[in-house]
């Protein structure tokens, strides 16, 4: 998801008193409704300033406090957040935009993390933004951006500023060849592409199916068509396999989650239990159980998952649904991001308030997960490959284990990512939204 997380109140110059007053008011009802809907409301405080905040961003991201689990030490709420109506409006029917700067600005349409210290790489690159119109691509080494060479790790602030919030940047990359090509980028608005590709592998044991799955948001019916399409040709060839790739998909909407389940689990779980959604004790009459309502006609009894720190909110929802029916195995550098909680919009004014409303477990009761799911191998985040390369890591490792039952070769280590490189892509990373959201309010 290319739309970035809402920014920190910053001071600025002081509003007319009139227009403080009404800023004022929209803190003080976002706090409000906060204490109505949020998960841990009993641990609110019972009144609050809400004039003392610059807006209702700053209000949402100060109530995270007041979240506190069995089991954790401090705080577990990351997430609940506030954004203008119109970059909502935008971002959820899958347009891109930048969260707090004008809804018409849009973005390049690249994601960026560094495979190793001074090694910055396009992770991702969005096919109808201006940066796939480009023709760049994933695995693409970044040598400079606005002439600066310093791609360290400890310059992320300036590659956020550059890449994520500039207009307009001047980039030199390094193909796979080895050739070199500078390019200027313009933002731009564009439609995002949740599905980025689907092919089918041979395997040892018959044929393997992958996808590349980037956003539950978007258009919820031509989400749902592209399901349709994906596993109809994964069952007219044959698929015995199937391998998910989460690794950037930071969640959307339940309801495609739910969808999606329906696709991957086998007719044996028809009609088990595929989820509780539990909100607070003053809105347990919401409280709801959805149900495993198998589509397509795939028999799986297992299911490959590639995943990072950057897989979060649905796709967790997703993996945890299928856990008590299906082998489910998970391939990544790191464990997920750990967001077993959702919202949904409520109305504040011309903004929207996302205080976490609802927790989610499967049939087994089991959620909770703020540490995130840890991977069954955990494998270099290929940064180096394009998107369905049978080299690239995660790919490989996927591939490796359904021929052969082993995740890497006896000449492979461990892999494990650097504090610093770890910090660094935690900066790049805290751009991206990871949601949950349920559209039924």
């Amino acid at each position: 998801m290319l739309a970035a997380a809402p920014p920190a109140a910053t001071s600025s110059t002081p509003a007319t008193p009139a227009a403080a007053a009404t800023m004022a008011q929209l803190n003080q009802t976002a706090f409000i409704k906060t204490q109505d809907w949020y998960l841990w409301n009993t641990q609110l405080p019972a009144t609050y300033d809400g004039a003392a905040f610059a807006d209702p961003v700053a209000v949402m991201s100060d109530i995270r406090r007041y979240s506190t689990e069995a089991g954790f030490p401090g705080a577990v709420d990351r997430w609940s957040f506030a954004m203008k109506k119109t970059e909502w409006n935008q971002i959820s029917g899958g347009m891109s935009s930048l969260a707090g700067s004008t809804a018409s600005s849009g973005n390049f349409g690249i994601t960026v993390f560094f495979r190793t210290e001074g090694d910055l790489r396009v992770r991702m690159s969005e096919p109808n933004s201006p940066a796939g119109a480009a023709g760049i691509r994933r695995g693409w080494r970044i040598l400079s951006v606005n002439g600066n060479t310093n791609m360290m790790t400890s310059y992320a602030a300036f590659i956020v500023a550059n890449v994520y919030k500039s207009s307009s940047s001047s980039f030199t990359f390094q193909k796979p060849d080895g050739s070199v090509i500078s390019l200027t980028l313009n933002a731009g608005n564009y439609s995002l592409k949740p599905l980025y590709m689907d092919t089918v592998y041979n395997t040892s044991s018959g044929k393997a199916g992958y996808m590349v799955y980037n956003s539950f948001l978007g258009d919820i019916n031509q989400s749902a068509a592209e399901y349709a399409r994906v596993f109809n040709k994964f069952s007219a060839e044959g698929v015995n396999e199937l391998i998910v790739d989460l690794r950037y998909n930071g969640g959307g909407y339940v309801s495609l989650q739910e969808k999606l389940a329906n696709y991957i689990i086998n007719s044996s779980a028809n009609s088990g239990v595929m989820m509780r959604q539990i909100y607070n004790s003053a809105h347990s009459g919401e409280n709801s159980i959805s149900y495993f309502q198998k589509a397509g006609s795939l028999a799986l009894t297992r299911v490959y998952f590639i995943v990072s720190s950057s897989t979060a909110s649905a796709s967790e929802l997703l993996i945890n649904n299928l856990k008590p029916y299906m082998d489910v195995r998970l391939i990544g550098p790191t464990k997920t991001h750990g967001k077993p909680v959702g919202y949904f919009p409520i109305e504040n004014g011309e903004w929207y308030v996302f205080p976490v409303s609802f927790r989610t477990v499967n049939k087994n009761g089991e959620g909770n997960y703020y540490n995130g799911f840890a991977p069954n191998a955990l494998v270099a985040d290929g940064l180096d490959k394009d998107w369905g390369d049978v080299t690239e890591t995660g790919l490989a490792s996927a591939l490796r284990n359904i021929n052969f039952n082993a995740y890497r070769s006896g000449s492979e280590n461990i892999y494990y990512e650097s504090p610093q490189v770890a910090t660094g892509n935690a900066a790049l990373d805290k751009n991206m939204l990871k949601i949950m959201v349920d559209k039924k309010h």
